[in-house]
This record gives C-alpha cells, structure tokens and sequence, in this order.
C-alpha cells in the first residue's frame, strides 16, 4: 500500500464497536482499523502505536496459535499522512450511528491497522471476478438470540444426523432473531442482519431473492414461500459445512484437551431440547465436535475459563495484593504485553490445584482473559462459486443440491479482554444471579417472592433449621 498516495475518497465506513473504526476500499479487499477514544482523552502517538503492536503481536503469537494459521488474521500497523486520516474522518462523520459518536476516531498519530476485508476475502485468485457471500455470526452476545448462537457452537458434534440437526436448528433460530448476532454480506454489502440498533434488514423474501443466484443459478425455483425456505435451507447447510470443515492445523490442536464437566451437555433452556422430549429423544449425544474444525478449537479456548468468575476472583485478587506490595512486577509479569511465544507457553498449564503461589494465580487470570476473549469473537465465512473444473484438493469445497462453492472461514474481533475489566464482570454476574433469584425464581416460589418483597436488598435468606 502506498501511504503517500492515500485517497480518502477511495475508502468508505464499514463499522465501529466501542474501541475502534474500520473503513473499508472501495475496490481493494483491504480495511484500515482506527483506535477510538473520548473527546479530549486522545493518547499520545507512541501510546498508540504500543496499543496497536499488542493487539497485532496477540493474534500472531497467542490466538494464531489457538486457532491456526488460516484462521486468524493479524494485519500489520502502518502510518499514514495526518491530513488524509483528517479528511477521511470529515468524510464517514455523517454515517457513523449516533450512538457510537461518543468517541472520536484517533486523527493525531496517523497510526492505523491494515488488515483484509473478510466480508471479501478469497485467497483464491480465479475468484476474484465472483460474487461473494458472506455470514458473520457473534459466538456470544446479550440479548435473546446469543442463547441460541452458544447452543449452535457447544451443540455440534462430529458429523452425525442429530447433531447436524441441532446445528441447523440453532442457525434457523438465529436468521429469525438475527439481531446483531448474524450477519450476511453480498459483494462486501449487508443484506441481511442490524448495523447497529436503528439499521436492521431482516426479511427472509428478500434475503431469498439475493441468495437464489447463488444456489439455483439456472432458476429452477419459482418465487415464494417455498423458494425461500428452500434457498435459506440451503444456506443452512452450506454454513454448517464450512464450520465443520478442517481446512487448518495449529499447535492447540495438539495441547492437552481442557476438560468438560459431567453436566448437560446442552442448554435446558433451548427449544430444541422440548422438540426432543416431544418427540422421544430424551438422550442427547455427547459426542465432540471434528478436533481440526474452527468450532472446536474456539470452544477449547473458551473452556480456559475452568473456574468461572465466582472461582477466578480471589485469584485476581491474590495478584492484586502482589502488585500493590511490588507494582514494579508489573511488567514481568506481563499484564500488560509483551503478548509474545512466552506469554503463549504459560497458557497450556491446565493444572487445578492451587499452590497458593502468585505465579498460579496470575496464569488462571491470563487463561480466564483468553477465554472471554474466545467468547465474543466472530466467525466469517466467504463463499465465491466455482465450476467443477476449477476445483481441486487445495481448495476446499462445499456442495449443494445445484451448486458448490471455494470457501474461507476467519475468526475476528480478537483483541484481549482487559485485565482491568475482571471486577466488572464478577460484579455483572452477581447482578445477573440477584435478577435471577428476584425475578425468576421468586415467581416460581411465593414464600420466596413475600421475602424479597418485604426487602428489595436481600439476596441471602436463612431458614430455622
């Protein structure tokens, strides 16, 4: 990319979320990633070059090797003038949603990230002149439809009849609660799913219209009701493919496998499971799901987190005592980077038991970061057609009823979880058990409700014994 011939007219908004901004180019299948921060907080330029070198050095060093190399994609930091970023920032100010304009785009270091757009992205060169698709899912996300994306990731298992069925399930569900947890792409263009809250486009007729191309390209299938559900069928079972396909290796694939609890290994609050109980299906299979593909190695990621919040907080605090004794450890300790091979290698230590050092403590702390880290990611999925002869064993492929495909899966919004943000979120999972045992449980249990009625701030009760 040359940086002195920088058009800000050639670069278009794409999207932001709470810490950065991305444009997109117009006709190169590349974006630029901006740091935010708030009016009249701006860090200094070397703060920002150091902010991005660690989020660069954690893809390449540490979440490259949980998930492999084709999967993640880390970018490089360049610089670019300081009067293009400005007129590039004037320029997409207009269509940035009001609710993200509570932090400014950083226009004062010229420090940016580049990194391929994997709305776009085919790292086949006879594709380049395709149509391309696009799904975004969020693995995790609040608000009703992220129940059903972590049941579609925990539900999978190798490629049997009822834990594909599951799968489709769970992707059926999403697509009809898109919200902001699935979105597809056309050409680089949303066609279906929210851009933030005020911009949702979620009709199935019409997501069927644009995807008919794709996967009836002889227009075999007259328009509607069945139409659509047969292209969203479809599309169903190209995702599901892809996401159980192992199109590459990595180190994690080889660690020592964390350890799943003897509990249900589905969500009891899933329709899916009422569809089993009524039709006779009252055991679920527990089988794992295909070791190369993206959907284990993200779910091996996420179970870092072996103790949940409530087990994790005494030991955060375990190191927060350390540094108030010797803040100078800081560093050494690597709270705060280097994220490199180092920093990889004291994460496969899956041990329990507690010795009561600082050293234990602070390696559960890393492992816990890395799992919510893992938690709310998203998985991409392109797809460009391709014709029977331009397919071989390099490229992999998925087939449908009148169709096949070359596709890519990626893993993005891969930034390490704060170290600062552990008490919020033992705080937040407090809050969310009190709401429980207030609002849900009471309901089902009236001599329950009269206590929290009689004290609002009451989240212990005692009983004679």
């Amino acid at each position: 990319m040359e940086v002195e011939k920088m058009d800000e007219n050639e670069w278009k908004y794409h999207g932001e979320g709470n810490q950065s901004l991305v444009v997109s180019h117009c006709q190169r299948c590349v974006v630029l990633r901006f740091l935010k921060s708030p009016p009249n907080q701006n860090k200094t330029p070397e703060e920002i070059l150091h902010h991005l070198q660690n989020i660069v050095d954690f893809g390449k060093h540490v979440m490259k090797q949980f998930f492999g190399e084709n999967y993640v994609h880390h970018g490089e930091i360049i610089q670019l003038p300081l009067d293009f970023v400005r007129q590039l920032c004037l320029k997409i100010q207009p269509e940035r949603p009001e609710c993200r304009c509570d932090k400014d785009m950083d226009t004062l270091s010229g420090y940016a990230m580049c990194l391929p757009n994997l709305t776009r992205l085919q790292p086949f060169r006879f594709a380049e002149h395709r149509p391309i698709l696009c799904i975004e899912i969020k693995v995790c996300r609040a608000g009703p439809g992220a129940r059903r994306v972590l049941v579609f990731l925990h539900g999978a298992g190798r490629q049997s009849s009822l834990n594909k069925q599951r799968m489709h399930f769970a992707l059926k569900s999403l697509l009809q609660e898109a919200q902001n947890n699935l979105k597809i792409f056309k050409n680089g263009e949303l066609i279906y799913g929210c851009k933030d809250d005020q911009d949702c486009v979620c009709d199935w007729n019409e997501l069927a219209r644009h995807l008919k191309p794709f996967f009836f390209p002889c227009n075999g299938l007259a328009s509607g009701p069945q139409c659509t559900r047969t292209v969203v069928k479809e599309l169903i079972h190209v995702i599901t493919m892809a996401l159980l396909s192992s199109t590459d290796s990595c180190r994690a694939g080889d660690m020592k496998t964390v350890p799943i609890s003897q509990g249900r290994s589905y969500c009891e609050a899933s329709a899916f499971n009422k569809e089993l109980v009524r039709n006779g299906k009252h055991k679920l299979e527990s089988s794992g799901l295909p070791r190369g593909c993206l959907l284990y190695k993200t779910l091996q990621a996420q179970m870092l987190d072996m103790l949940d919040i409530e087990g994790l907080y005494p030991l955060y605090s375990r190191v927060e005592q350390y540094l108030e004794e010797f803040p100078e450890e800081r560093s050494t300790l690597q709270i705060d980077g280097p994220y490199n091979e180092a920093f990889y290698e004291k994460l496969l230590d899956l041990s329990l038991e507690d010795d009561g050092t600082v050293a234990f403590a602070l390696t559960k702390v890393q492992q816990y970061r890395i799992a919510m880290t893992a938690k709310d990611c998203s998985i991409m999925i392109a797809l460009s057609p391709c014709l029977q002869d331009e397919c071989s064993e390099q490229r992999p492929v998925v087939l449908t009823s009148k169709s096949r495909f070359t596709f890519s899966v990626s893993v993005l919004d891969l930034d390490l979880k704060p170290y600062e943000s552990i008490p919020h979120q033992y705080k937040l999972d407090g809050e969310i058990v009190n709401y429980y045992l207030k609002n849900v449980q009471a309901k089902e249990d009236p001599v329950m409700s009269n206590l929290f009625k009689e004290n609002e701030d009451c989240t212990l009760v005692l009983h004679k014994v």
